[in-house]
Order: C-alpha cells, then sequence, then structure tokens
C-alpha cells in the first residue's frame, strides 16, 4: 500500500471517462496521450485494448511530473471477430448500430495506472455483455445525425441517448462507459490517489 498521497493525471480526452471520476470524488489533471489507435496482425481483441490502455498511460507518464498516478483506458465494442471502435463518420456509425442491433456484444475496456518514476504499474482488461433491442434503419440515421455516437466504441451511448436500444448490460455498466470503477477504484487506493467525499 502507498504511504502517501498522490496526485491523480487522466490520460484521456473523454468526457464520460471525466464524469465517472468526478462523480466518484476524484480530482485529477488531465493530458492527452496521442496514440495511434490501431490493431496489429494477429491482435486478439483483449490484447489491443491492453497494449492501447499501457501505451496512452505510458506516453504521459514520460511527460509528466514525478510520482504521478497515470491513468489511461481503452475500450473497445466486440461482435463475433469484428471489432468497432469510433465511427468515421454519421454513414458509419448507422452502420454499426444496425449490425450490433438485435444481438449481444462485448465491450471491453483495458486499463493501466503507472506512477511516473517508478516501476510501478498495474493494469488489466475488463468485459461486460450488452443486449440490443432491434433497431430500424431511419432510427439508426436519426441516432447518428445527433452526432452523440460519433466519438463512442461502437457508435452508442449507453449513458445518453443510445440507452434506449441497451435492452441489458451484463457486468459493470461503468465499463460499458468507459472505464471499469469496480477495477479501478481499489488500484487507485492502493497507488494513493484519494478522493473528496463523492458528489
Amino acid at each position: 500500500m502507498s504511504e502517501h498521497e498522490r496526485r491523480l493525471i487522466l490520460a484521456s480526452s473523454s468526457p464520460r471517462r471525466q464524469r465517472l471520476l468526478h462523480e466518484e470524488g476524484f480530482d485529477f489533471d488531465l493530458a492527452i496521450p496521442h496514440v495511434h489507435e490501431a490493431a496489429r496482425p494477429d491482435e486478439t481483441p483483449e490484447a489491443q485494448a491492453l497494449r492501447l490502455a499501457l501505451e496512452k498511460a505510458r506516453a504521459v507518464a514520460a511527460r509528466a511530473a514525478p510520482d504521478r498516478c497515470v491513468l489511461a483506458a481503452d475500450t473497445l465494442v466486440v461482435l463475433g471477430a469484428n471489432v468497432f471502435g469510433k465511427p468515421r463518420d454519421e454513414a458509419e456509425a448507422a452502420q454499426m448500430l444496425l449490425r450490433l442491433a438485435g444481438r449481444s456484444h462485448r465491450v471491453l475496456t483495458g486499463f493501466a495506472l503507472l506512477v511516473s518514476g517508478t516501476d510501478l504499474c498495474e493494469m488489466g482488461v475488463e468485459e461486460s455483455t450488452v443486449r440490443m433491442r432491434s433497431v430500424d434503419p431511419e432510427e439508426a440515421r436519426a441516432y447518428a445525425a445527433s452526432g452523440e455516437p460519433l466519438d463512442k466504441a461502437g457508435a452508442y451511448a449507453v449513458q445518453g441517448e443510445g440507452g434506449r436500444f441497451v435492452e441489458g448490460i451484463h457486468g459493470s455498466r461503468s465499463n460499458v462507459i468507459g472505464l471499469p470503477l469496480e477495477a479501478v477504484l481499489p488500484r487507485l487506493e492502493k497507488f494513493g490517489v484519494r478522493a473528496r467525499c463523492p458528489s
């Protein structure tokens, strides 16, 4: 266990991850990792999510002040052998949603915590299963046109308007949003990152 408090840096531009941490009572700094988010040949989705989370954390830790706890994550939506990242445009967003509609898919979030200037590192991958209801093409196009799904893996936001397409979640809901709090919070405590009273 850590003997002193550390300042947290969130290596992400995601407002969903920021909101989850704020709701849990954490203060933190933000840093954008600038990592190329692409799969490698023959890489499993689990390995991809974990690698990208670690690359993001390392990129930020390399330029952070010593003894800062850096938290990074990468979320993927997986349907069979297909991995869905963020859609390029409205048309692709609608197409993704229609492919997920009426089926269950996996949401994987890789996470990594590093303490800059030390060897302290913990990481993992969490998985949730999401069941989507049937969606007709007009409904998918209207949702895509709202702009909400354009920066979301799998082209939907369970915590937003996209939640109306979700019939059920097996596993962590915060994982589907983009940060598995059940796995991350104990590790933040272990690394000496303390929360305020939650809002």
